[in-house]
């Protein structure tokens, strides 16, 4: 044999060698569906060389083992239960199952006594976040996956900065990914010189370097504030206008954000203790000794629920299939990226299947065209159900909403996606109480009388080319 051809020879036993230790790694790493092994092995196999670059990219559920390490190691440190404030009696709250989940899911338990209030809209969100930050006396805490350096994002750097100004110890962390632009900006340099103290989740310089070590996609898509530990924030919006900017023909983005008060503030808080020791290094633990009374009149049962890859239990569709298992008479889902996995899907049409009337609300332009396609690759089997699919026309509708039965709701960043589900960072809140329960309620009905039915017969009739397109990208989802 000659040399060249035993060079060739190596390198085809090297290639044969890596192809079969990637597919024994597909087949032995733990948190995959069999769809999603069965998937990444027809991409292994079928892609030579490309499909092994590609799963090592984005097929691992990883953000680096000693970050994990770090993240265990905090959350075993914290405490768990609001300083003077017993659990509510989870046997009397509606959706109790579905209550008792989320709970697990960060060992908080459900809280009463707390006031929830939604804003108006985005704008009226930042203008009461503001008012808040001025009013602040010990604490700001700030965390979002993506800030921008516009009106609304000026806004809350310029109270920030007032508040640092006058003594309040704030701490301001965004995702690195999300909000790169603002961190390479004077806005954000000047935070730190005001003496705001900063911190970014998942920062890193070299991709390529990093991708071999964790996955880059991997972010944290919370949207939590904290002010003086008792007022919080919970919802979808980002800190940017509604115009939002980068992606401005799909505007205005559409959000709902909740304010709360009470104990469950506290669980927020925790949540952000978490992130900022895991990214800033400093540790808050003081700061959750503090108790946070219940809000006198406060009729709302909440309990805070931050998801993550970080966890080997399906926190988000759990807690969401449940609340469809509880509803009885109404259940309406909202949500601008619906990529379910199975289990949900099924649990939306088994809603409607035993005489729940069911309404999904979904954007009708998505700024994913991926998503977008794939989304609609359910409506055949969601409308034979018996569920009405609403598409809204009006900019990107961005909230992510679960009631039912006007009696207990879930809101917050995640979405009924795999990414949510999977490998983003979230932070969600499950809350009873009819007042509370009525507003969601109430926008999503707005949400539904400006949006456009999607009728079956509409369906039937897409041509099998539309169909196979949105059924292949669909099919793709368990590699995302």
């Amino acid at each position: 044999m000659s040399g060249a051809a035993f060079v060739l020879a190596a390198v085809g036993a090297g290639f044969v060698a890596a192809q079969i230790a990637t597919l024994f790694r597909i087949l032995l790493r733990e948190r995959r569906t069999p769809a999603a092994r069965l998937a990444w092995i027809i991409c292994v196999v079928a892609l030579p060389g490309v499909g092994i670059f590609l799963y090592f990219l984005f097929g691992e559920v990883d953000f680096g083992r000693r970050k994990l390490r770090q993240l265990k190691a905090i959350e075993a440190r914290l405490p768990r239960a609001v300083p003077g404030v017993a659990p509510a009696a989870r046997e009397r709250l509606p959706a109790a199952q579905a209550f008792a989940r989320a709970a697990a899911s960060n060992g908080f338990a459900p809280v009463a006594g707390n006031r929830a209030t939604l804003a108006a809209s985005s704008e009226d969100a930042i203008r009461r976040l503001v008012a808040d930050i001025d009013a602040a006396r010990d604490s700001v805490h700030l965390l979002f996956y993506i800030w921008l350096e516009d009106e609304s994002g000026r806004a809350v750097l310029d109270a920030v900065r007032r508040a640092a100004g006058r003594g309040v110890t704030c701490r301001v962390m965004v995702d690195a990914l999300g909000s790169r632009k603002l961190t390479q900006s004077p806005a954000w340099a000047a935070l730190a010189e005001a003496g705001v103290r900063t911190g970014l989740a998942f920062g890193f310089r070299f991709a390529l370097l990093h991708m071999f070590f964790a996955r880059v996609d991997i972010r944290n898509h919370r949207k939590i504030a904290v002010i003086d530990g008792r007022i919080a924030y919970v919802g979808s919006q980002n800190c940017a206008d509604a115009a939002f900017r980068p992606k401005a023909r799909y505007a205005p983005w559409v959000d709902v954000m909740a304010r709360v008060e009470g104990p469950v503030a506290w669980q927020l808080q925790c949540l952000f203790a978490e992130d900022w020791e895991l990214h800033a290094g400093e540790d808050l633990r003081d700061l959750l000794a503090a108790p946070v009374a219940p809000v006198p009149g406060g009729a709302v049962t909440a309990v805070a629920m931050g998801t993550g890859p970080d966890d080997a239990f399906a926190d988000v569709p759990d807690t969401a299939t449940l609340l469809f298992a509880a509803a009885r008479e109404r259940l309406t889902i909202t949500t601008p990226y619906y990529v379910p996995s199975e289990t949900v899907q099924q649990a939306i049409c088994a809603a409607a299947l035993r005489g729940v009337a069911v309404d999904l609300v979904l954007p009708a332009r998505n700024d994913s065209l991926v998503v977008g396609l794939a989304s609609r690759s359910y409506f055949r089997q969601l409308l034979a159900a018996g569920v009405r699919i609403h598409e809204y026309p009006g900019g990107l509708l961005h909230a992510k909403i679960v009631s039912i039965d006007g009696q207990a709701a879930m809101i917050g960043s995640a979405n009924l996606d795999r990414r949510s589900f999977e490998l983003n960072f979230e932070s969600s809140l499950l809350a009873a109480d009819g007042d509370f329960v009525g507003a969601l309620d109430a926008r999503q009905a707005d949400y539904i009388a400006r949006a456009e039915p999607v009728a079956q017969a509409e369906v039937a009739a897409w041509s099998h080319g539309r169909r196979a397109l949105q059924n292949l990208m669909a099919t793709m989802a368990p590699l995302l």
